[in-house]
């Protein structure tokens, strides 16, 4: 809603100054925003002598108005000078003339500057120096907005309060937000305690030497735990082991609570665990990039790793090393893996990351076109390279987007990104390199799997006032050039939060269906001796394989796995762990040949087995989730992001759908994963448990009637199906909706609940809905053949055995 003294001012001061050289006049809309601030600035700056003005409160303007003095009551030298602060006033909420005395600075002018002074945490008479006129003019706010709090509006009050007459210091926002703004107010006042000469804000040699010597440990006091629990609230939440959010409180005193929440930091950061404000943790605080100088285990570079190269990075104590597995044909940088580079990196015991970069060095790559192909490119060259299933690739944004680039270019091109993958069959997740503001969206939006944080960028505005990311698992700290002998290289120091664990081969052909028993129960034989008994020993079991792929929190905006299919127990993960266990991805079918996904499979099973299927066949829920109703609900994102190519969702089912040999967001894999996570899970509620579940299903006949059991268990007849489909796909409350949330409009698709209102859309919808029944009616017919011919076969066989008998 426009209002009546914002559009006063636009028409006053583009009416007064249309004529000056440089001006440019603002919209004339009744709304606050920068145009207005830069024309009344421009304004100011003409009646301070500066020609040509510009849209900027500089040096200059600053000196001239500087020069004034106070304006304050009854000041009258010059009334648009008045006129324009009033105005500047009354732009940002505060009601500083009546109507018809601008240019007056009466007393109603003199309460608003105090009431303005005090929102500040300044103070004083209500009077304005050049100070106090550059924050009117700019468009911070000092009182708390959507999306801030009054802890961090407490400290940006008390910065101000304390700092503000100082030379290097402006007055900041009071609006309870942790910003870029926010940071380098904290930074220089940290320079001004430590004594340094000309605070800039940066972190530069003598504020790092002087942080050295500042370690701050339990029972100490004073402006220096003012302003390091300040940083510690700036950067919480942070995240204990099990992934719970810990939040701290600003203090003067560093008391036990303070140094809990630290212990937490450093672990979650990978920093020495002491509980001290020590200068590891000050500088990790501070500046993305931390302390550059830490421990670290991860590397990445455009060079080629020798034999050589390999040796020296195991011996300095690297264990990871990212590489690129495309370079563009316009790059002079000749970075992409070398054929044999991958065996030679797994020799020397090191693991890779893989990175994908098309230029994406600027807003114009970035769009859903773009991340499409992108990602298209990505599982070609990934598999050519033998990466396996569930491999995660960091898609890169190699420059410093704001926040509304990110969100109108960078989100739509990771959706593509996210679309392509799901096309290719899911072999692959997606993650997300960049600043940690770029990192925590497109996780949040697209749900990246992990985050690669451009952290040794620190002066990026997307790395200046935003914590970590929750899902970091490489920080980028540090380049510099390697000397090794007489070879030299530049190489990249990451550090390693252990999310993401890296390839150690590839090429990986999941085994027979005898191993993987062998290997479940091996993880059951550890449940018992973890502990547990009756069934949640399988429950374990199906955690453990899992956890790494379907186990995620998700994000500070949107609920992930553990939230959807239900949590797993951590401390079974780290016996297993302990114990030399580690994660089956696959292991080969028998039925079909198929390799077929444990992670998924097991996602089903534990999730079936947590929430069982509904009374009514009609309906779904949470158990459905993690197996069919979550493919589903990840195939309507993909037809509907391929739209245009298949208007008809019923021939886009028909062609991908659960089709032997084509890849698919939902494809023939998946659908045996879905039957047979859903049938192991019948079973171990039936009173097997999971090890005799799998035997008996991979080594009896399970297999040759999976889709007729699963579809008969599951709903019986094809309209319960269809509808079952319809409520798992438009249902707006509990678990499905979160879903929905997670699967469908994380992958920058219309929700099928909204899509059905659209012309022709419920039509679509329910044809959509019966292309997963035809999908299921004709593998169940398939396997009706197949199972009519080996019994055919196997009477032969038997006629033929009591023939011989006879002779």
């Amino acid at each position: 809603m426009a209002d009546e003294q914002v559009l006063r001012a636009q028409k006053w001061v583009n009416s007064t100054y249309k004529g000056v050289t440089g001006y440019v006049a603002c919209p004339e809309d009744g709304h606050t925003g920068w145009g207005t601030m830069y024309s009344l600035i421009m304004g100011l700056q003409h009646e301070l002598g500066v020609s040509p003005v510009v849209a900027s409160f500089g040096p200059g303007t600053y000196a001239k108005f500087d020069a004034l003095g106070n304006i304050g009551f009854n000041w009258d030298k010059n009334r648009n000078i008045v006129a324009i602060l009033q105005y500047g006033l009354w732009c940002k909420g505060y009601w500083a003339v009546e109507p018809g005395s601008e240019g007056w600075f009466t007393g109603v002018t003199r309460d608003a500057v105090a009431k303005l002074r005090g929102d500040m945490g300044i103070g004083g008479d209500g009077v304005i120096n050049a100070k106090t006129a550059k924050a009117i003019l700019n468009m911070d706010a000092y009182v708390v907005v959507a999306g801030g709090t009054d802890g961090i509006r407490s400290i940006q009050q008390w910065l101000n309060g304390r700092y503000w007459d100082r030379s290097a210091y402006y007055i900041g926002p009071c609006d309870g937000i942790y910003s870029r703004d926010v940071q380098k107010a904290l930074m220089i006042a940290l320079q001004y305690e430590l004594g340094i000469a000309s605070p800039n804000g940066n972190f530069g040699p003598a504020t790092q030497s002087g942080l050295q010597n500042h370690t701050l440990t339990q029972g100490a006091s004073g402006v220096f735990v003012q302003l390091f629990s300040a940083a510690c609230l700036f950067n919480s939440p942070t995240y204990d082991g099990n992934d719970n959010p810990v939040t701290t409180t600003w203090r003067s005193s560093f008391d036990s609570g303070l140094a809990e929440w630290v212990t937490v930091f450093q672990q979650f950061n990978k920093l020495t665990v002491n509980g001290q404000g020590d200068y590891e943790t000050w500088a990790q605080l501070l500046v993305s990039m931390g302390d550059p100088d830490r421990p670290a285990a991860g590397s990445d570079t455009r060079f080629e790793i020798t034999a050589s190269r390999a040796k020296w990075l195991y011996a300095n104590g690297y264990r990871y090393v990212g590489r690129y597995i495309y370079d563009p044909p316009n790059s002079t940088l000749d970075k992409e893996i070398k054929p044999g580079e991958l065996d030679t990196v797994f020799a020397a015991g090191l693991q890779v990351f893989p990175i994908y970069q098309d230029n994406a060095r600027q807003l114009s790559d970035f769009t859903y076109t773009n991340g499409y192909q992108h990602g298209l490119n990505a599982h070609k060259h990934a598999s050519d390279y033998g990466f396996n299933r569930g491999t995660t690739i960091y898609f890169a944004v190699d420059y410093d987007a704001t926040g509304e680039e990110i969100e109108s270019a960078v989100v739509p091109y990771f959706q593509g990104v996210q679309a392509a993958l799901a096309s290719q069959g899911k072999k692959y997740t997606h993650g997300v390199y960049g600043s940690r503001n770029v990192c925590t969206i497109v996780s949040n939006k697209t749900f990246a799997r992990f985050s690669f944080v451009s952290g040794m960028s620190w002066g990026f505005s997307g790395n200046l006032g935003f914590p970590i990311p929750r899902n970091w698992s490489f920080n980028q700290i540090k380049e510099f050039k390697v000397t090794n002998g007489s070879d030299t290289f530049d190489l990249d120091r990451d550090v390693v939060s252990g999310l993401d664990r890296g390839v150690s081969s590839v090429n990986d052909k999941g085994g027979p269906a005898d191993d993987f028993i062998v290997y479940i129960q091996k993880l059951y034989d550890l449940a018992g001796s973890y502990g547990a008994t009756g069934q949640k020993r399988s429950r374990l079991v199906m955690e453990y394989i899992r956890h790494y792929a379907y186990g995620n929190r998700g994000t500070a905006n949107k609920l992930g796995w553990w939230y959807l299919i239900g949590s797993y127990d951590s401390g079974f993960v780290d016996y297993c762990d302990n114990h030399g266990m580690s994660i089956k991805g696959s292991f080969t079918d028998p039925f079909t040949g198929y390799q077929l996904g444990s992670e998924h499979m097991m996602a089903t099973a534990n999730a079936h087995l947590l929430t069982n299927q509904p009374d009514n066949k009609k309906s779904a829920n949470g158990g459905d989730v993690g197996g069919w109703a979550g493919d589903l609900m990840t195939f309507w994102a993909d037809w509907r992001n391929s739209e245009q190519q298949y208007a008809d969702p019923l021939k886009f089912a028909h062609d991908k759908l659960g089709v032997p040999g084509v890849a698919s967001s939902f494809g023939f894999d998946d659908l045996v994963e879905d039957a047979d996570g859903y049938l192991l899970a019948r079973a171990v509620l039936g009173g097997k448990n999971i090890v005799d579940a799998v035997k008996d299903h991979y080594n009896g006949s399970g297999g040759l009637t999976r889709f007729n059991d699963y579809f008969t268990g599951r709903w019986g007849s094809a309209s319960d199906c269809k509808d079952s489909a319809h409520n798992a796909l438009t249902a707006l409350d509990g678990t499905l909706s979160v879903a929905q949330a997670y699967l469908i409009t994380g992958a920058g698709a219309a929700l099928p609940s909204d899509y059905q209102n659209l012309p022709g859309g419920y039509d679509k919808l329910r044809n959509f809905e019966q292309g997963f029944v035809d999908a299921l009616l004709a593998r169940m017919g398939t396997e009706k053949r197949k199972l009519s011919v080996y019994k055919e076969n196997h009477a032969r066989y038997l006629k033929a055995a009591r023939a011989r008998g006879r002779s």
